[in-house]
């Protein structure tokens, strides 16, 4: 098939668009792949499409390969299905709601886990239907409050969704691993690297979640892994607890005056200058225990005031936090909370005073108070005391106070250890592109489906959902296969096979540059063919390599010799060719 740049739909810009961040939302807009409509939403035009069509080809030949059956459900759906199970409210400022003229409530689907299920519940009630496994592509929107990275991290994107239904565990593991498995061929097809992270599932629900992560700089998402096998997202991180200690025979804690220190560096260079341990080694911040004050809002519209208390050479990492309290959604308190609890003395927060509390009870702020698990009992800490002024030295963990519960919050740091024993993590950088999730029974047991099994008795059946992002797949390959002059596609997903630039004025250019496409389309190649008659060279060479096709074939003023060159854009390479090969080779 060959396509002709006379009468395409296609206008390549000069300048970088204003709003480009990164390298794949500059180069995917200049050559004319994608235009902006609104923060995070962009129209697609038509070698957008061509390149998206090819990754969503992919995806279904595995899908397929992997036994499972494409549907499409609509983006606008009832308010009902997410009520039922509880991700209405629980997905919060995130989802897009809307009213249709009756005033009934509609949304825009962030994930579609509700009507598979119910499909599912309509049309199977045997045993002998299952195991299934149903798949879309389909466009998803979420309420991104800072839309960012061109199609990296959009509020309208294409995601691939299967779901899988068994009614038993074991072939729920079936269904599980054979949907992983063909992520895996997508991912070394469309030539992605990726790592395979334990994750956590979020408001998705469920048991084992995975997640598949290309490592990036422009990642915005953190992943550990270690020497000994161990990978995990930050966010699903489990920090080994060290054991306890012995608390008999520690001294009793004591007060000092600790004034114009409220950070905790402050804080160490006067316990060193005023307060020098007896053995001579000097304090550091993992000797004190900071205490940060969250805000929890509540999915009723309340709002919490809790209290972590962990290492002083930890920070909070906002993203562990918001799963550790999810589905409340989470801030820094303000002023104002401040001002609503005297006793909290910024700077000088702890979980003791020497009016109380009674061990098991409270803090002494008399609010909700969680513990760093490396908190544990028989550790000794310089902390607040609850006075502005004022820290207390040697506070035992176990002794002097206790914690109203653990706290996975704190930073994950190069160096920790593994929680699995495998020795020291390293850290990266990742995109997420792909995740995996036994859901087992949350969403059918909410909406009722169930199946008659063997012995006639009804049972619940188990689910898995397994998500590609597919816009989110093409602006990466875009951000790994582009050099100073413009995109380089590869060759499974560039939108067209070859790249013909016929160059010059002369008509017997023209006429040779014919007979080579014509070559091309016989041999079954899918052509773009650059025959503008009164566009430069040089503009129709920059064209090129904006647009990325990998094979060009420039014919030019060698075919006074009956000659045509080759352009690799990879190698950059250029080889001259006989025009009545150019096909054979390019085949070749």
């Amino acid at each position: 098939m060959v396509t002709r740049l006379t009468n395409y739909f296609l206008k390549t810009l000069r300048e970088d668009p204003s709003d480009a961040e990164v390298i794949s939302h500059r180069l995917l807009v200049r050559a004319g792949y994608i235009r902006r409509q609104a923060p995070g939403v962009f129209a697609w035009l038509p070698l957008g499409l061509k390149v998206k069509g090819k990754i969503e080809q992919i995806i279904r030949e595995e899908m397929t390969r992997a036994g499972a059956h494409e549907v499409h459900f609509p983006a606008l759906l009832p308010r009902e299905p997410y009520e039922v199970t509880g991700r209405w409210d629980e997905y919060g400022d995130g989802l897009f709601r809307l009213k249709d003229r009756k005033g009934s409530d509609m949304l825009l689907a962030p994930t579609h886990e509700e009507v598979f299920t119910l499909l599912v519940k309509d049309l199977y009630s045997s045993y002998k239907d299952l195991p299934l496994s149903i798949y879309q592509i389909q466009d998803k929107y979420r309420d991104e409050a800072r839309p960012r990275a061109g199609l990296l991290r959009g509020r309208e994107f294409t995601m691939k969704d299967a779901y899988s239904f068994d009614y038993t565990d074991a072939g729920l593991d079936a269904s599980y691993m054979s949907q992983r498995d063909a992520y895996e061929r997508i991912f070394t097809r469309l030539g992605l690297e990726y790592a395979i992270v334990k994750a956590d599932a979020g408001a998705m629900g469920g048991s084992r979640s995975e997640e598949f992560l290309h490592p990036t700089p422009v990642g915005e998402d953190t992943f550990v892994r270690s020497a000994g096998g161990y990978e995990a997202n930050v966010e699903a991180w489990t920090t080994l607890v060290p054991p306890t200690l012995d608390i008999e025979g520690l001294a009793a804690a004591e007060v000092f005056d600790t004034p114009n220190t409220p950070t905790i560096q402050t804080l160490v260079d006067v316990a060193n200058a005023e307060h020098p341990r007896s053995n001579g080694e000097a304090w550091t911040a993992a000797d004190t225990l900071k205490n940060v004050v969250l805000a929890l809002k509540h999915l009723d519209g309340t709002r919490e005031l809790v209290i972590v208390g962990l290492p002083g050479d930890r920070d909070v990492d906002l993203k562990r936090a918001e799963v550790a309290f999810a589905p409340a959604e989470i801030e820094a308190a303000t002023e104002a909370d401040f001002a609503k609890h005297p006793g909290l003395v910024k700077g000088y927060i702890g979980p003791w005073s020497e009016n109380g509390p009674v061990l098991g009870e409270k803090s002494a702020t008399g609010i909700r108070y969680l513990l760093d698990p490396r908190v544990v009992a028989g550790t000794s800490w310089i902390t607040g005391a609850n006075v502005d002024g004022k820290h207390v030295f040697g506070l035992v963990a176990g002794r002097d106070f206790v914690g109203d519960g653990v706290a996975e919050v704190a930073d994950v740091r190069a160096g920790d250890p593994a929680p699995d024993g495998s020795g020291p993590v390293e850290l990266a950088r990742g995109m997420e592109i792909g995740h995996v999730f036994q859901l087992g029974r949350k969403y059918a047991e909410s909406l009722g489906l169930k199946v008659l099994d063997e012995n006639g008795k009804l049972v619940t059946v188990t689910m898995g959902s397994y998500g590609i992002g597919v816009t989110r797949i093409l602006a990466i390959i875009a951000e790994l296969n582009n050099d100073d002059n413009g995109l380089i596609w590869p060759e499974t997903v560039a939108p067209f096979d070859v790249h013909v630039v016929a160059t010059g004025k002369d008509p017997a250019v023209f006429d040779a540059a014919e007979t080579v496409v014509a070559d091309l389309e016989a041999a079954g190649f899918d052509v773009l063919f650059d025959d503008r008659p009164k566009v430069s060279p040089g503009v129709k060479f920059g064209d090129a390599e904006l647009i990325g096709i990998p094979k060009i074939v420039i014919v030019g003023r060698g075919v006074a010799d009956g000659v045509v060159e080759l352009w690799d854009r990879r190698s950059n390479e250029r080889t001259p060719v006989a025009i009545a090969d150019a096909a054979s080779r390019l085949r070749g």
